[in-house]
Formats: structure tokens, sequence, C-alpha cells
């Protein structure tokens, strides 16, 4: 909030559903709105620059990156809760998270004024611990960051949150052309993994080794291979080839942040070993925040300044008087809107937050999470990725049914599920309706809209879900007459294991054509699956989506063949697993044919 400016006459008055309140700022990808949404939920919208917009690839990597970055859940993250991929400018929309950059509150580095400056050593700790579970949630479907640096970590009353995760990835789509023409670089030199300066294929550790250089800066003010005012060329050789400067970087700490910045992916810890390696983590509670309490106080504010933030009619600065709540279609240019008055609660509220931001011991008035985390209505117990078999009245249909639940308010959509078949695939967005309680546990109410159909018009919404909380850690879904106990995918099943990856093929059995199969690491719901089958005067192409990996299994769903290939015979669901012999076995469901056996290509 502290660089929250007024709009300007170039700035829409609405994005999608969305009414801007601000600017937050720019970058290489666009601008950053302040909005809130007709239900009243404050979110950060980010518009794409107009020259990407024009590059079909970017747009093309957009898409998926939107796409997978909307499955990544849990509490580290700023959930992705809408976008327009296809709008003539494309835009996303984030949660808002109530609070400062790292870059703002360290500050040094940056020349912010009135930063707090480097962090004590318990709040590293659960940085790091944030940090760590944030890159598990990110890497956990198919998502490396690739610009991870203190200006994408917010800090919040209860620990970090990581901001614009699989957006760098969608701008290396164009970077070679749009570096010339913008002069934007993908990624933050400072912050960058020997990996990204020299060019080389960047994976899941490059992550790991920004994290460490975001560590480094916290706990010394200073980026560990130098600034970038000393030249761009000469922070990217230090990088590349020097050690990092460590010496005041707290010794409980600074054999940890060393290892995460070996040159070598491979000598980098995962996520996981750094959040076992940190030892018991304080929560960040009422009796032990896990900021100091100058801190604490900042982040109060924070949240008072967004509960009382608006916009004027003419896009004039924003003040802190009265909140208008759209009731209909944006204003015509020129347009006056009545204020409508603030609820009771509101300045009450922020009176709370005050009170609660300045001594620590009141942190709890908060109820222990970030200002997205009041907004939502969803419990966090239902948040993530869940799948099971279908039944009808009772029985095994051989459907499986999949669930990708996010944070969300009534009235936005907060699932997107997958319903999967021997020879059809539907996927459907579900809005939530309501949060009811059914036999004392909270059930989800959703109404549901069908996006995509294979084959095309096979798939119906099947009216109202409804999804409660089960036992043992599982929900239970139901809808016109079917029933699934679905349990939370773990994130080996939101990825292809490394063994599947490359091109495999085989001969046609009258000897007359091939068939070759070129798998791909995607995140589950996307493309990884391509077949190309070749004989006599045909040529089939046609790509697959990962429905899950699953006990060494890949199932991927009914392959679509490109429109540009006529005569391609429909496929059905199939399973490939690895053999024994380096083989490839793939078999389709419901087909009684001998399984495909496949070679690697040369």
């Amino acid at each position: 909030m502290d660089g929250l400016r007024g709009l300007t006459a170039d700035d829409p008055q609405w994005i999608g559903d969305y009414r801007l309140i601000g600017r937050l700022g720019s970058g290489g990808m666009g601008r950053v709105h302040l909005a809130r949404s007709e239900g009243g939920r404050t979110v950060a919208v980010k518009l794409v620059k107009a020259e990407l917009a024009a590059e079909e690839e970017f747009r093309d990597r957009f898409r998926a990156e939107v796409e997978a970055a909307r499955r990544v859940g849990g509490r580290w993250t700023a959930p992705v809760l809408d976008a327009d991929t296809e709008a003539a400018v494309p835009w996303v929309a984030t949660g808002y998270i109530a609070g400062p950059t790292l870059s703002e509150v360290v500050g040094s580095a940056y020349g912010s004024a009135g930063s707090y400056g480097p962090l004590p050593e318990y709040a590293l700790r659960r940085l790091a611990y944030g940090l760590s579970c944030a890159l598990l949630d990110i890497h956990g479907v198919g998502l490396v960051h690739r610009d991870l640096k203190p200006s994408n970590v917010l800090l919040t009353i209860d620990g970090p949150r990581v901001i614009d995760f699989g957006i760098a990835r969608a701008l290396d789509a164009v970077g070679d052309q749009t570096q010339t023409r913008t002069g934007m670089v993908v990624g933050s030199p400072s912050f960058m993994s020997p990996e990204q300066v020299q060019g080389h294929r960047v994976g899941p550790a490059s992550d790991v080794f920004c994290v460490g250089s975001v560590l480094a800066y916290a706990a010394t003010g200073r980026a560990p291979f130098g600034s970038v005012a000393s030249g761009v060329h000469a922070v990217m050789f230090k990088i590349a080839q020097e050690e990092p400067e460590l010496a005041d970087v707290p010794a409980g700490l600074r054999e940890l942040i060393a290892d995460c910045l070996a040159k070598d992916p491979a000598a980098r810890p995962g996520p996981e070993e750094i959040a076992a390696r940190l030892g018991p983590v304080p929560s960040g509670s009422a009796a032990t925040p896990w900021l100091p309490a100058e801190l604490i106080a900042r982040l109060g504010q924070h949240a008072v300044r967004l509960l009382d933030t608006d916009t004027p009619p003419g896009g004039q600065p924003p003040t802190l008087t009265t909140t208008r709540v759209p009731t209909g279609p944006a204003p015509a240019p020129g347009a006056t809107t009545e204020p409508r008055r603030r609820p009771r609660w509101l300045p009450l509220l922020a009176t709370a937050v005050v009170a609660a931001a300045a001594t620590a011991g009141a942190v709890s008035l908060l109820g222990g999470g970030g200002a997205e985390d009041s907004a939502s209505e969803i419990p966090a117990r239902f948040v993530g990725t869940w799948s099971g078999p279908v039944l009808r009245d009772g029985a095994p249909t051989g459907q499986q049914r999949r669930f990708v639940i996010t944070n969300g308010k009534v009235g936005e959509v907060v699932a997107n599920s997958t319903s999967l078949g021997a020879t059809y695939e539907c996927r459907s967005d579900g809005t939530l309706v309501s949060l009811t309680a059914h036999d004392g546990r909270p059930a989800l109410r959703l109404d549901t809209k069908v996006v995509r159909s294979i084959p095309a018009g096979r798939c119906a919404a099947l009216g109202e879900h409804i999804l409660e909380a089960g036992s043992a850690g599982t929900l239970k879904w139901a809808a016109a007459g079917r029933t699934a106990t679905l349990h939370r995918a773990g994130p080996a099943e939101e990825r292809v294991p490394a063994g599947y990856l490359g091109t495999w093929q085989r001969p046609d059995a009258d000897g007359h054509g091939s068939r070759r199969m070129t798998i791909k690491q995607a995140p589950a719901g996307s493309t990884v699956l391509t077949t190309v089958v070749v004989g006599p005067g045909l040529r089939c192409t046609a790509h697959a989506d990962l429905y899950a990996a699953v006990d060494g299994k890949l199932t991927v769903g009914p392959p679509v063949a490109d429109p540009a290939a006529p005569g391609c015979a429909p496929g059905g669901t199939s399973i490939l697993r690895l053999n024994d012999d380096g083989t490839l076995h793939r078999e389709f469901l419901g087909d009684d044919k001998q399984p495909r056996t496949y070679s690697r290509a040369e």
C-alpha cells in the first residue's frame, strides 16, 4: 500500500469485473492495479503490455502459465483468482496481500525511505521456512518461479507470501525479441541463478538459488553478489564464477544459505530439505510473533489503509474517506457514482487492526492470517487438489473425478474439476453458491459450467455439486446421483516422472507406417503427450493432457487431433507405464486390443 498511486487518464475504470482503485506499480510484464470485485474482495490486477499481447508466442505461453498458476494452492502464495488470456490486452487477477515487500522492509539496497533494515535471525528462519513451503506449492504443479526476488516476497503478520510465480516463463517466450525492443530482461540480475545468467536450462533448483540470495539480502541488507549499481555484467560474472559474500549472515543460517547458493544445481538442497534443516520454526502467533513489533505495527497500518481506501469518480488520487461498492455496469466516462455508506463494522475493524498492530500480543485479532485469508469464505482444509474414483448408486463407474479448489468468496469461481472416462474428458468451473453446514461439517455448494468437452458436446455440468469434509482428511463429493471420496493429491501426481520424458516409437502392425509419441514435462491438466501417426496418405497429429501420475503410471486423457489433420480416428484415455526392459507400455481404457509397446526413438 505504501506504493499505491492514483489512477491516471490512461487507466481504465474497470478490468473485467474488477473496479480499479489505484496503481501499485509496473514492471517488465505491464501495470499492476489495486482493484475490488463486485463482491468486495480486494485483488491485484496485472495488465499485460500491449506489445507483449501482440506476440502470439507470448500469449500462448501466458495462457498456459496462468492455467498452471491457478492450481497453485497453499497459504504461502497469492492465489490466482481470475484471468482473461484472450482479451485484446490480457490480464490476471490475484489475491491482494496487505503487506510490504521484503525490499521495502530491508530497504538499504533499494533506497526505500523508512525501511527497517536486516531481519533478526528468528524472523529469517520463518522467512526461509515460508519460502521453502511456497516453492513446494509452486513446483508441485510443474511451475518454476524464475524471478524470485525481494520485491516478489510480501510480508504478512503470519508469514511471507510469494507472488508472480510462472509469469517470467511466459516472458521468456518472446525474451529475445522483446529485450531488443523494450529493454526488458527476464529476471532480476542481482537475484538470478548461474543457469539464468549463462543461458542454460532453468529448473526448480534455480528457484532454490534465488531463495539463498533473498535470504542473504534479508539478513544483511545487501545482495550476496553485489548491486547492479556496480554494473549488470559484473554482477552476473560474480553469480556464475565467484563465491557469495555471507560474512554478515547469522552463523546459524550461513551454511544453509551457502548450500542454496551452490553453483551446481544438483548440489543445492530441495525445498523439503530446507524446511527440515531449519528445525522447529515458530508458526507466528499472538505468543510468538515472527517479526519485530515495529514491523507488526506497520503491517497493521497496511491493513487499515486497505480497508479504507477508494478512488473518487474521475480517476483522482485515492482518499481515505468513503468506500464505493459497484452495483452494476461501469459508469460512462464523466459519470458520477453515488457513494454508499460504509458498513459500521469497517471503521471498528480498522480500529481493532491498529490496536492489534500496536502490540505483538494482539496479533490474534486478525485470526492468524493475512488480509486475503480473512476475505476468503473457503476453509483452508478444502483448498488444494483432490481426486478419486466415481460411484453411481454405490457401484464403480470407471470414471475419475478431480477437483482443484482455491480460496474465494460466494459468487466467485473457486473450483476447477475434471471428469475422466474411457472415451471422454470434461472440465468445469465451479462458482461458490454457499458455504453451508451439513451434519456438523462445512460443505461447499457449487454451480458448475462446462468449459471443455472432449469430444465436443459430450459433457454436461450435472447441476449442483456438493463437497463436504470427510473423515481422515478426505472430501466427499456428490452430484446428480454420483459420489466420490476424494483424497488430497501429492506433488508427485502433478508431474511426469523423468523416465517417461522424450520420444518413443513403434511400427504399425502392417509395417507400412509408424507411430511416434513425444512426452514432455507439464503440470496436470496440461498437454504432455503428442502422438504422430504416419501411414500411406495419412499424417495425424494429436495431443493429450496429463490427468495424474500415480503408482508409477501415467494417466492421460483422450487425444485431440489437430484441425488440419482430417481423418484422424478418435482415441480414448490411456495408461502408460515403463517396462523393466526400458520400453514403454500403453493401453487404452475400454479397449480390448493388445497393449502397445514403444521403444525409445534414436
